[in-house]
Protein backbone atom coordinates (compact mmCIF):
# COMPACT_ATOMS: atom_id res chain seq x y z
CA UNK A 1 0.00 0.00 0.00
CA UNK A 2 1.36 3.42 -0.87
CA UNK A 3 2.59 5.67 1.90
CA UNK A 4 0.27 8.48 0.77
CA UNK A 5 -2.73 6.20 1.25
CA UNK A 6 -1.53 5.10 4.70
CA UNK A 7 -1.16 8.76 5.69
CA UNK A 8 -4.74 9.48 4.57
CA UNK A 9 -6.03 6.39 6.41
CA UNK A 10 -4.15 7.43 9.57
CA UNK A 11 -5.67 10.91 9.47
CA UNK A 12 -9.15 9.55 8.81
CA UNK A 13 -8.90 7.09 11.71
CA UNK A 14 -7.48 9.78 13.99
CA UNK A 15 -10.37 12.13 13.25
CA UNK A 16 -13.00 9.41 13.62
CA UNK A 17 -11.61 7.98 16.88
CA UNK A 18 -11.30 11.48 18.35
CA UNK A 19 -15.02 12.01 17.68
CA UNK A 20 -16.09 8.52 18.81
CA UNK A 21 -14.45 8.52 22.26
CA UNK A 22 -16.56 11.41 23.65
CA UNK A 23 -19.72 10.01 22.03
CA UNK A 24 -19.25 6.55 23.51
CA UNK A 25 -18.18 7.52 27.01
CA UNK A 26 -19.97 10.82 27.63
CA UNK A 27 -22.30 9.32 30.23
CA UNK A 28 -19.58 7.38 32.06
CA UNK A 29 -17.21 8.58 34.77
CA UNK A 30 -14.37 8.61 32.19
CA UNK A 31 -13.07 12.16 31.61
CA UNK A 32 -13.25 12.37 27.82
CA UNK A 33 -12.26 16.04 27.85
CA UNK A 34 -8.78 15.16 29.07
CA UNK A 35 -8.12 12.74 26.20
CA UNK A 36 -6.62 13.91 22.91
CA UNK A 37 -5.91 11.59 20.02
CA UNK A 38 -2.53 12.83 18.76
CA UNK A 39 -1.95 10.31 16.01
CA UNK A 40 -2.62 6.91 14.49
CA UNK A 41 -0.02 4.55 13.04
CA UNK A 42 -1.67 1.93 10.86
CA UNK A 43 0.18 -1.19 9.74
CA UNK A 44 0.61 -1.47 5.95
CA UNK A 45 -1.77 -4.46 5.86
CA UNK A 46 -4.48 -2.45 7.75
CA UNK A 47 -4.89 -5.22 10.34
CA UNK A 48 -3.55 -3.24 13.31
CA UNK A 49 -3.40 0.41 14.28
CA UNK A 50 -1.66 2.07 17.20
CA UNK A 51 -3.62 5.05 18.51
CA UNK A 52 -1.44 7.65 20.24
CA UNK A 53 -3.31 9.34 23.07
CA UNK A 54 -2.36 12.30 25.23
CA UNK A 55 -4.05 12.76 28.61
CA UNK A 56 -4.06 16.27 30.06
CA UNK A 57 -3.80 16.35 33.84
CA UNK A 58 -4.79 13.17 35.68
CA UNK A 59 -1.13 12.22 36.27
CA UNK A 60 -2.12 9.66 38.92
CA UNK A 61 -4.90 8.15 36.82
CA UNK A 62 -3.19 7.87 33.42
CA UNK A 63 -2.50 4.15 33.60
CA UNK A 64 -6.08 3.52 34.69
CA UNK A 65 -7.40 5.67 31.84
CA UNK A 66 -5.18 3.86 29.31
CA UNK A 67 -6.41 0.51 30.63
CA UNK A 68 -9.98 1.78 30.24
CA UNK A 69 -9.38 2.74 26.59
CA UNK A 70 -7.67 -0.57 25.79
CA UNK A 71 -10.42 -2.57 27.49
CA UNK A 72 -13.11 -0.71 25.49
CA UNK A 73 -11.25 -0.80 22.18
CA UNK A 74 -13.76 -3.19 20.61
CA UNK A 75 -16.56 -0.70 21.20
CA UNK A 76 -14.48 2.06 19.63
CA UNK A 77 -13.57 -0.23 16.70
CA UNK A 78 -17.22 -1.13 16.12
CA UNK A 79 -18.28 2.52 16.15
CA UNK A 80 -15.40 3.48 13.88
CA UNK A 81 -16.15 0.69 11.38
CA UNK A 82 -19.68 2.06 10.85
CA UNK A 83 -18.32 5.39 9.64
CA UNK A 84 -15.04 4.36 8.01
CA UNK A 85 -15.25 1.82 5.22
CA UNK A 86 -11.98 -0.06 4.75
CA UNK A 87 -11.19 -3.51 3.45
CA UNK A 88 -10.16 -4.48 7.00
CA UNK A 89 -11.13 -2.78 10.23
CA UNK A 90 -7.86 -2.45 12.10
CA UNK A 91 -7.51 -3.73 15.67
CA UNK A 92 -6.85 -0.68 17.81
CA UNK A 93 -4.07 -0.54 20.38
CA UNK A 94 -3.94 2.58 22.56
CA UNK A 95 -0.56 3.94 23.60
CA UNK A 96 0.22 6.96 25.79
CA UNK A 97 1.87 9.89 23.97
CA UNK A 98 3.69 12.45 26.09
CA UNK A 99 4.81 14.71 23.20
CA UNK A 100 2.29 17.47 24.00
CA UNK A 101 3.30 17.42 27.65
CA UNK A 102 7.00 17.60 26.70
CA UNK A 103 6.34 20.51 24.34
CA UNK A 104 4.38 22.29 27.06
CA UNK A 105 7.29 21.83 29.47
CA UNK A 106 9.76 23.26 26.91
CA UNK A 107 7.52 26.27 26.27
CA UNK A 108 7.26 26.86 30.03
CA UNK A 109 11.03 26.83 30.37
CA UNK A 110 11.44 29.21 27.41
CA UNK A 111 8.91 31.64 28.86
CA UNK A 112 10.88 31.79 32.12
CA UNK A 113 14.16 32.69 30.41
CA UNK A 114 15.29 36.27 30.84
CA UNK A 115 16.90 37.55 27.66
CA UNK A 116 18.96 40.70 28.24
CA UNK A 117 18.44 43.62 25.89
CA UNK A 118 21.25 44.23 23.45
CA UNK A 119 23.05 47.35 24.79
CA UNK A 120 24.71 48.02 21.45
CA UNK A 121 21.40 48.96 19.84
CA UNK A 122 20.78 51.64 22.47
CA UNK A 123 24.11 53.42 21.81
CA UNK A 124 23.71 53.75 18.04
CA UNK A 125 22.13 56.99 16.80
CA UNK A 126 18.99 56.84 14.70
CA UNK A 127 19.69 57.11 11.00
Amino acid sequence: MSSARIIRVNELLKREIAVDIPRLFANSNFDTGAVTVTGVKTAPDLHDATVLVSIFGHEEERTKMMRFLNSHRKEIQARMSKNVILKYTPRLHFKFDDSIESGDRVLGILSQLVIPDDEATEDTPDA
